[in-house]
């Protein structure tokens, strides 16, 4: 029941890589590696060795999907906000460049903000895509 209302208000909770592979695994190319994933409701996120892929099951029945991807190497900036009292929830936006070519004058730039319960600890989430960005960031700027 409290997966139901997580979800219900747009919480993720974490999933196994095993229901991962066997859900999604004809998502990941054959040189990833799922790492970790998270559920809504019908909607889910999984971060591979390469990207975060996103899962967003459309209409009334789920049957449309889209699945969109943010390479690993293109987040420069990670935040989080954490739960406070009453209804708020813990939240981790990404900072990505969208465009294909980096190093560009012409960059384009987007955000994708992933909203967890108050019971979830998105700490090592975070560090780990900080850790990440701040790798990328040094990378990019080199």
């Amino acid at each position: 029941m409290a997966n139901l209302f997580g979800g219900l208000f747009n919480n993720y909770s974490e999933v196994s890589v095993e229901e991962l592979q066997k859900q999604y695994g004809m998502y990941v190319l054959p040189d990833e590696t799922i790492q970790m994933g998270f559920k809504l409701v019908r909607d889910s996120f999984i971060i591979t060795n390469e990207r975060l892929i996103l899962i967003d099951h459309q209409g009334v029945t789920g049957k449309k999907t889209r699945v969109a991807s943010i390479n690993l190497d293109a987040i420069y900036d990670v935040t989080m906000e954490t739960a406070g009292t009453g209804f708020d929830d813990s939240e981790v936006t990404i900072s990505y460049i969208s465009s294909p070519y980096y190093r560009s004058n012409n960059a384009q730039f987007a955000t994708y903000t992933f909203e967890f319960g108050k019971k979830f600890n998105a700490q090592p989430l975070y560090t780990a895509l900080l850790q990440l960005a701040r790798d990328n960031h040094k990378r990019l700027n080199s």
